[in-house]
């Protein structure tokens, strides 16, 4: 178990990833660019599977202070997911449901289910630099913007693929554009988030790649605020499953409200 200080709640080993980029060759002259929809197509597939459940440890750390918890996911397809808090006792039970592009969270000790509005979205979810916009995405690179591949670099022997990523003109999106770097094998080492003005806003990068579930993944990524850079908040994946049977009553109002045990094991 990490100290206190650096939230784990149990033992995996995670190599860290040094994003060490360096500058890659260009590809040859006449070769057609790397199609950068279909790059981002893979790499969202490839972390969610057609379907998946995850354990995932939150640290919010702040220069005076740093909390801990745990959380469950599950997610099917690319527009459903659950996320549920099992620690610390005073978390325990809040969840928050998306379901297509309409998302819910429910807070036990109010007993109340809330529907969060798009002037919410990019509101703080649960204390955390993520917000409620980052959870819901999920497809939203490839439906909602126009993507194209302006350089390359390398990573530990593979190919990066710099991808910028400019919203349609009537998307309904909170960012002016959006930077990915993919690696050739599917993983997103790095998401830089830009304004309405162009200005960079925060970056969420890939601290540690490892195996899990069965295939290499990315296990603990990094959300940080550009402007505030002291301040962070990591996710460290800890057990991963993919392309399960999961029933269809998990994915519902009902169940957010009271969940069923016999769904929502791990």
């Amino acid at each position: 178990m990490r100290r206190m200080k650096q939230v784990l709640f149990a033992a995996a080993p995670a190599p860290v990833l040094a994003l060490l980029l360096g500058t890659a060759a260009a590809p040859a002259a006449g070769a057609p660019p790397p199609d950068a929809a279909a790059i981002v197509k893979r790499a969202i597939d490839y972390w969610r599977g057609r379907s998946s459940y995850t354990l995932m440890a939150m640290t919010v750390h702040r220069p005076d202070s740093e909390r801990q918890s745990v959380t469950r996911a599950w997610t099917r397809g690319t527009k459903d997911a659950l996320v549920r808090f099992m620690e610390p006792a005073r978390d325990a039970g809040n969840a928050t449901l998306k379901l297509g592009d309409d998302m819910w969270v429910f807070t036990p000790r109010l007993n109340r289910v809330v529907k969060i509005p798009f002037s919410m979205m990019a509101s703080s979810w649960m204390g955390s630099d993520f917000s409620y916009n980052d959870l819901a995405k999920s497809d939203e690179l490839v439906v909602d913007f126009d993507d194209r591949v302006t350089g390359t670099e390398t990573s530990d022997g593979h190919v990066v693929y710099v991808i910028e990523a400019t919203p349609h003109g009537s998307a309904p999106v909170i960012w002016g554009r959006e930077v990915v770097k993919i690696r050739d094998d599917d993983l997103l080492l790095e998401e830089t988030f830009f304004d309405q003005d162009g200005k960079p806003v925060k970056r969420l990068s890939a601290q540690a790649i490892g195996m899990l579930g069965g295939r290499r993944y990315v296990t603990r990524l990094r959300m940080t605020k550009l402007e505030a850079a002291d301040g962070w908040t990591e996710l460290d994946y800890r057990d991963a499953r993919f392309d399960i049977d999961l029933p269809d009553g998990l994915f519902t109002l009902s169940n957010l409200r009271n969940p069923r045990p016999q769904w929502e094991q791990p």
